[in-house]
């Protein structure tokens, strides 16, 4: 029972760690284990990095290359890349180039520029960014009829179709057909928005078919490349064109 009321925790005193003397106070707090431990830790840690790094050192080969020797500089003591310069080919370009033969790009091309040309001849490029825009000049004798000018009497339509540079019927029209349900504000801003997602469509086409023209280009370079061996290079390839050759001349037998 003695040993049993030694055990207890309530009946056992406070073990207090001791904590500086008075006359080393001036040295600041005294170092616990716990502190002495992370010290111990990260010394140590730092020793066998140093010591890892230096066996590394001597295990190099003097002879051994790879490429950021030459795709990297050192400035102010630190390995910096080096800009690359306009890149050759797109990654999406290299991709085709390596599954398809220029027969099915040029197949592609095609049928875009075929689907451009219906696109187009539906649209009529009517009211595409960047045309010219129309100037319709009235003239009049006096100042008052300037005054008193009503464009939508003038050209003899609603005020909602004057803005309008094409398919603007007259009133007699209007009141003859029955298409006033198409006039009105809302269907005609339907119509404009569909009509604009149209160009936006026309206009991603034309880009695919210039990007299928250049790898059309790209591909047949690379097979003049094989065929002649005497050349001499006049302009680099980029994303946007492809290389220029030059070939010597040789007369066939």
């Amino acid at each position: 029972m003695s040993s049993f009321r030694k055990a207890l925790k309530s009946r056992q005193r406070d073990h207090k760690e001791r904590s500086q003397l008075g006359f080393r106070k001036h040295l600041g707090l005294l170092e616990k284990k716990k502190d002495y431990k992370l010290r111990a830790d990260d010394y140590h840690k730092k020793q066998n990095t140093l010591s890892a790094l230096r066996k590394k050192a001597m295990d190099k080969n003097p002879d051994e290359f790879y490429f950021k020797m030459i795709n990297s500089q050192l400035k102010d003591g630190v390995h910096v890349e080096k800009k690359k310069t306009e890149e050759e080919m797109t990654d999406e370009q290299k991709k085709v180039m390596r599954t398809q033969d220029i027969k099915y790009v040029e197949m592609k091309r095609v049928s875009e520029a075929k689907k451009i040309e219906r696109l187009k001849s539906g649209l009529h490029l009517l009211d595409a960014e960047g045309k010219q825009k129309n100037e319709h000049v009235f003239f009049v004798d006096s100042k008052k009829e300037v005054e008193a000018f009503d464009l939508a009497t003038h050209l003899n339509t609603v005020p909602e179709l004057v803005k309008r540079t094409f398919n603007r019927p007259t009133v007699e029209t209007l009141e003859k057909k029955s298409i006033v349900g198409a006039m009105e504000p809302r269907n005609i801003e339907k119509i404009a928005r569909q009509r604009r997602n149209q160009y936006e469509i026309l206009s991603q086409r034309i880009e695919r078919e210039k990007k299928m023209f250049v790898i059309s280009q790209k591909i047949q370079t690379r097979k003049d490349l094989q065929d002649k061996s005497r050349k001499v290079k006049v302009k680099g390839e980029t994303a946007n064109s492809a290389a220029i050759y030059k070939f010597d001349a040789k007369r066939k037998r």
